[in-house]
């Protein structure tokens, strides 16, 4: 029997055949941006869906049940909270604040200058804007605010006011719109653990600050019992998980201030460029 040269070639053939088969191109699956400038009530996250079955498993603290006060979404292994909106702003100027929150000790601790320019992050009805504005009668407070009806309530109120050094901005979920190198201080007064882009928002506040720029951080403690039952989990933040967060954005720790009755106080500056 005659050996063929063909069938070495025929058998190379359809290996080059079962490899081209088994062979597909892969494409991305890159989540679209959302948009910049859409109102808040637009840019709020849905819930996600599964996630593809060749993941890498998650973190432990991934693995954790979702609280229905946040939503589905986390950051650094925290879940990011629902925002308490316009609907609630008679709890935001309750009487009863001045006594459980002291912002008179929140106001002294910023330590501001005249001339400062002060960004009210998430300043809703204007409870802090309207005590931050006899401080900085030569400079300027930005009250930033991302919903549409507070941002109504907010200008009418800043108008009946005639504060001249007050200024309202209609911010997005993913930066307050604020000009680079425009800013001396940025409050963020019980708002960050409702930001649904954290990593986003903050480097825009950093880009926002002057050089040596503050942020005070002021967020409900975790295991306090003067913290009421009602302030759910998600809306309460650790010194170390505040520290790990803006830290990563590029932020430096300065010092933690416990003067406050139920929350933290804390300081980071921006580093040099």
């Amino acid at each position: 029997m005659l050996s063929s040269p063909l069938v070495p070639r025929v058998a190379c053939v359809a290996g080059l055949a079962l490899l081209a088969a088994c062979t597909s191109s892969q494409s991305e699956n890159t989540p679209a941006n959302s948009p910049q400038e859409a109102f808040a009530t637009r840019e709020r996250p849905s819930l996600p869906t599964a996630a593809p079955a060749a993941a890498k498993p998650a973190a432990p603290a991934a693995d954790a049940p979702m609280d229905a006060a946040g939503i589905a979404r986390r950051y650094m292994g925290r879940q990011i909270a629902r925002v308490i909106g316009h609907e609630n702003a008679a709890h935001f100027d309750r009487p009863a604040r001045e006594r459980e929150e002291r912002p008179d000790i929140l106001l002294q601790e910023l330590n501001l200058k005249p001339t400062d320019v002060v960004a009210d992050i998430g300043a809703g009805t204007g409870y802090l804007t309207f005590r931050l504005a006899p401080l900085v009668p030569k400079g300027k407070v930005y009250a930033v605010e991302i919903q549409p009806q507070q941002m109504i309530a907010l200008t009418n109120a800043v108008m009946n006011r005639r504060l001249s050094n007050v200024k309202p901005v209609h911010g997005t979920t993913q930066t307050p719109n604020l000009d680079p190198n425009s800013v001396d201080v940025v409050l963020l007064n019980d708002v960050y653990h409702e930001f649904a882009y954290p990593k986003e928002m903050m480097a825009a506040i950093v880009r926002a600050l002057k050089p040596k720029g503050r942020v005070a951080l002021v967020e409900y403690r975790t295991d306090d019992p003067n913290v009421p039952a009602s302030i759910k989990p998600v809306h309460r933040m650790s010194v170390e998980q505040c520290r790990k967060e803006l830290t990563a954005a590029g932020l430096a720790f300065r010092e933690t201030r416990q003067t406050l009755p139920r929350q933290h106080l804390l300081f980071f500056e921006k580093l040099p460029e």
